[in-house]
């Protein structure tokens, strides 16, 4: 009978040990707001997210051997709804531009309750092209200038539309633009039926409508000298609890970084059937010479243009001053870039310059079927253009570089010139005009058909 007994008490304290154990067990949810169809936020949000990085390096050991995670994946078209998700304490990670960025820390810092951290760049471009303005194709706006007393719509809050404040108080024009609020979808379908004069927006929205050819791109962000690039805030009260967390989504977003630059063609196709942007605009950004640099390190040029750019909102928007000393905190990404056997110091010195970086690259053709071929000149370029059309294939892009800026264009939404039986492209029509005498894609893809 005692050993009956005994046998009883034993299963029954395994029992409870069991359910205790499991009610013990912690679920920790982890809160990411992204931006899949801004092309500088895809390593962070939707690539991390699509290819699972981040359970690759969440902790499983030590505290967090039975730990249960539910990653949470909240997908937005630009980054204020993102901050207003965070302050919610419905996120943890946000994703966004640099205006944006601004405006999450400062205001996090001015609530007092918690505070956010600036802890990864996802993407950048020096000198600010990925923002741009786009008039209507059939616009006679051809100049920043030829903007004073129109309408101008833009994302407010995004880092487009803070580019554009600066540009207008630079040139004296705040007066003489009316800036409507509007979304990027919303944006791109006016100017597809022509309902707004000009819009504003941030990657890859003005190659979006140059590819689709709705639009026509008059002033690119490298002209105002802004570097643009988007990163990632983190709470810090999340950060102080779960470090190796913060540690395991960094080291995600490197991977995608890397798988990004691994294989372009690859990326941009299957980022295209992620999110509905073309994969020829995504391949203009995600290629050697493209617009955007894949790269994480928090470098001083974005800490000086976040601080210029700071002193302006709080001047033309009243936006909440910001400690950028507790702000910014690139320890963690400067840890997993140094555990990776790799150096962050020469990491934050190295900046792409499309001028010098993309002198020489050659300009490329997507071909249906065989893929991506290059030209190393301009004629060669154009005899593989009437080659492919004379096979009865219409490529699915091309490309061609900025003679002046090295910024990489779509082959049929540059401007060309000729000068002493040389061709060269240019984004604006008048930089071509100094070059030479214009002429025309289609004329020059024409000609040399018939040679």
């Amino acid at each position: 009978m005692q050993n009956s007994l005994s046998l009883k008490a034993a299963l029954c304290a395994a029992t409870f040990l069991t359910v205790g154990h499991a009610a013990l067990a912690e679920t920790i949810t982890v809160g990411i707001g992204h931006q899949s169809t801004v092309t500088n936020t895809v390593p962070g949000g939707i690539i991390i997210e699509k290819l699972e990085l981040l359970e690759k390096h969440l902790p499983t050991t030590g505290r967090y051997e039975d730990v249960d995670y539910d990653i949470v994946y909240r997908d937005y078209t630009s980054g204020p709804p993102i901050t207003n998700q965070m302050i919610a304490g419905k996120l943890h990670f946000g994703v966004m531009g640099d205006y944006p960025l601004i405006v999450n820390g400062a205001t996090f810092q001015d609530q007092g309750n918690d505070e956010s951290l600036l802890i990864q760049i996802s993407g950048y471009n020096l000198k600010g092209t990925g923002n741009g303005v786009v008039v209507p194709v059939d616009s006679d706006v051809f100049t920043l200038e030829d903007l004073r007393g129109k309408s101008v719509s833009a994302p407010f809050g995004s880092a487009a539309w803070g580019m554009f404040l600066a540009v207008l108080d630079r040139e004296k024009m705040t007066e003489d633009v009316t800036l409507v609020n509007q979304s990027p979808p919303v944006g791109v379908n006016n100017i597809a039926v022509g309902r707004i004069d000009a819009h504003v927006d941030f990657t890859p929205w003005s190659e979006v409508m140059e590819f689709r050819g709705t639009g026509r791109k008059v002033y690119d962000g490298s002209e105002a000298l802004i570097p643009t690039f988007h990163g990632t805030v983190v709470l810090k009260s999340f950060a102080e609890e779960y470090p190796e967390i913060i540690d395991a989504y960094v080291k995600a977003t490197l991977e995608a970084q890397d798988w990004i630059a691994d294989d372009p063609l690859i990326a941009a196709t299957k980022v295209s059937e992620w999110t509905g942007i073309e994969k020829e605009v995504l391949y203009l950004y995600f290629s050697d010479g493209g617009i955007s640099t894949f790269e994480s390190s928090i470098k001083p040029e974005w800490v000086t243009s976040l601080q210029e750019s700071h002193a302006l909102l709080m001047r033309e928007r009243d936006v909440p001053a910001l400690d950028f000393d507790k702000w910014v905190d690139d320890s963690y990404v400067k840890a997993a870039v140094t555990e990776r056997g790799e150096d962050y110091e020469a990491m934050v010195s190295s900046v792409v310059d499309t001028a010098v970086a993309n002198v020489g690259k050659p300009a490329e053709i997507w071909h249906p079927r065989d893929g991506i071929s290059s030209y190393s000149t301009m004629a060669e370029f154009f005899t593989g253009l009437a080659s492919i059309r004379d096979t009865g294939f219409a490529p699915l892009a091309s490309y061609v570089y900025d003679a002046n800026s090295g910024l990489k264009l779509f082959g049929t939404s540059a401007f060309y010139a000729e000068t002493d039986g040389e061709i060269a492209a240019f984004l604006k029509k008048a930089d071509a005009e100094a070059y030479g005498e214009l002429v025309t894609y289609q004329a020059i893809l024409d000609a040399t058909a018939t040679q």
